[in-house]
């Protein structure tokens, strides 16, 4: 959707511009087994902290019983994530201290990042989620201490809205801060504020 493009200063490789979460899955359409493989792979070659490789994943396809038992963990305003074509929960093995505790949730950013790009390179949707039953997701698959759920992730193929509210939820402009917010190691010099200013 063209609409939805992100609004660069300069270009940016295509999928991370395209890249958005639309929560309109088209129930009727599979997600190929090649295509989930390669979500997957382009996880496993996320940048990882001192090669501790901590992210793990459970995936379920539309109508078996992985799917079946993540789709029930959803919370109630995910819900519209049971029309996707696959459900990706991503752990990750947090260690035994602060230090690895912290660089798991990195690598596993990582992984989701590589993930998402690379679904929209092959005309796919995903959508990222926090909300489900995170303690139940440690049940439902025997995940004990230290793997730790992180995100669940939708992916699938865009179809229409299904309610209004969907649509609405959908259509909100895409916005983050400008870069003059988020880059730090500016002073506010005139060269500087001038070439600050190129960037919105």
């Amino acid at each position: 959707m063209p609409d939805r493009l992100a609004d660069t200063s300069v270009p940016i490789h295509p999928p991370i511009a395209c890249r958005w979460s639309p929560r309109a899955f088209d129930a009727a359409a599979d997600v190929p087994r090649e295509d989930v493989i390669a979500l997957l792979e382009a996880a496993r070659w996320a940048p990882t902290w001192g090669h501790r490789q901590p992210v793990r994943f459970i995936v379920g396809l539309r109508g078996d019983d992985t799917f079946q038992a993540l789709s029930e963990l959803l919370r109630r305003g995910n819900s519209y994530a049971r029309a996707a074509g696959a459900l990706i929960l991503l752990c990750a093995d947090e260690g035994e201290d602060d230090r690895t505790k912290l660089y798991s949730t990195v690598d596993a950013g990582s992984a989701m990042a590589n993930l998402l790009i690379e679904a929209v390179s092959r005309g796919l949707i995903a959508h990222p989620m926090a909300g489900f039953d995170v303690p139940g997701t440690s049940r439902a698959f025997d995940l004990a201490d230290p793997l730790h759920p992180v995100v669940m992730i939708a992916v699938g193929r865009l179809a229409e809205h299904a309610t209004q509210e969907i649509a609405e939820r959908d259509a909100r402009p895409r916005e983050r801060l400008p870069l003059s917010e988020v880059v730090l190691n500016w002073d506010s010099t005139a060269a500087n504020a001038r070439f600050l200013s190129e960037f919105g």
